[in-house]
């Protein structure tokens, strides 16, 4: 057997089958571009789901980590590190926020955020102690723990999980109607991705985000935006939520945050919002460690200059123009996104998504699919204009067009 094909088969031995990886084993990666066991070279347009904005091996980040890895990585949350004053200061700013809840994953920071709104609102609010419900959207993807897959409408992240979390009410992405008549005296929050990515970078229509935010104002609910996947450059904005002109109460942040280095997430929010924790009540070994911190601190440095925005921004514009040529075509019914993220629905008679999948993976370039006969195209921030111009090149190629 070849490389890539031992490699495949030991890991399919070995590792439960919760992911269908393209066959591909990635030995090294720099920029945008990944090297296969076999020497293959292969144009990355996931960047991780937007963990990799900055793309592979980005040499600032990696430094970072290398300097703190001299020193020190991790300290629990018994003692102080002397980055952590500096990270949770720099992100709340970067936000426009006040305080910063360090976690890991971003499964993590929607779990604290959960937690953050309800403790809210039995402590500031006063919704009776256990009528606490939190709205959420359909086809939404927050994470993948007991709680959160309790109010996912998604078969495959939902099945054989049961009994499920209560206090969760869901309502259509984009409604408002739908949202206002949801909302009761209990309600503490309401959580919504600016853009949904896993269900194929839906955006929401005009006016949806500036119309929950004053609902939610109204009816003294928080306004929570998990930004996850859609913050930190990927919109062309520092937040999605900034292409609305909207501000939350609260954002989660993950992925980007880290750098595709180590994982980093965090809740930020206001003092008032995050003020209701008390000592013990909430944390993390691993959350605000010092090798997170001075990694994710090198993050917030390159997001200050603006730079990663505007090249997301440039290369967006293009990219949705590109793309935008071949839709009514024939080979892609629809594409939507914003900013260096597009889904990208293919004709069905052309094959399904995971089809499209491999026959790019056969041309060297790597995106992911979602739902049937969508693909998602995500590539790093960094990747050039001639790279990106290459990787579309392909999909013509792959759709014949």
């Amino acid at each position: 057997m070849s490389a890539t094909e031992t490699a495949i088969a030991s890991a399919e031995a070995h590792s439960a089958h919760n992911y269908h990886p393209l066959p591909v084993v990635v030995a090294s990666a720099e920029g945008a571009w990944m090297t296969d066991v076999e020497g293959r070279r292969y144009l990355d347009l996931l960047a991780g789901y937007s963990a990799l904005n900055f793309g592979h091996g980005n040499r600032r980040l990696i430094d970072a980590a290398k300097a703190q890895l001299e020193r020190v990585t991790l300290t629990s949350r018994a003692f102080h590190h002397d980055r952590f004053a500096d990270f949770c200061t720099e992100l709340a700013a970067l936000c426009g926020m006040e305080m910063v809840l360090p976690m890991n994953t971003g499964a993590e920071a929607v779990e604290t955020a959960v937690k953050t709104a309800r403790k809210w609102g039995y402590r500031v609010k006063g919704v009776p102690d256990g009528m606490a419900k939190i709205i959420v959207a359909s086809d939404n993807f927050h994470g993948r723990t007991t709680t959160i897959i309790s109010f996912s409408t998604d078969p495959e992240a939902r099945a054989d999980y049961g009994p499920y979390t209560p206090g969760f009410e869901i309502v259509p992405y984009g409604d408002l109607t739908a949202l206002g008549e949801a909302m009761t005296e209990n309600t503490v929050a309401v959580l919504i991705e600016p853009i949904q990515g896993e269900a194929g970078v839906l955006v929401p229509p005009a006016g949806y985000l500036p119309g929950v935010r004053e609902l939610t104002r109204e009816r003294n609910v928080l306004f929570i935006a998990d930004e996850i996947q859609s913050g930190l450059g990927r919109t062309g904005k520092t937040f999605a939520l900034e292409h609305e002109g909207v501000v939350p109460d609260m954002y989660v942040l993950g992925k980007a945050l880290g750098g595709g280095v180590v994982p980093v997430s965090a809740v930020v929010s206001s003092a008032d919002i995050l003020g209701v924790f008390r000592p013990g009540e909430h944390g993390s070994t691993f959350g605000g460690n010092p090798l997170a911190c001075a990694v994710a601190l090198e993050v917030i440095a390159m997001l200050r200059t603006g730079e990663y925005q505007e090249r997301a921004a440039e290369l967006g514009d293009h990219l949705h123009r590109e793309l935008g040529l071949l839709a009514g075509g024939g080979a892609v019914e629809t594409v939507r996104g914003r900013g260096l993220w597009a889904g990208v629905d293919i004709a069905p008679a052309l094959g399904t998504g995971r089809e499209i999948s491999e026959r790019l993976m056969e041309e060297r370039v790597l995106v992911k699919d979602t739902h049937g006969s969508t693909i998602r195209i995500a590539p790093p921030l960094v990747i050039s204009k001639e790279d990106l111009d290459w990787g579309l090149d392909r999909l013509r190629t792959v759709l014949s067009v």
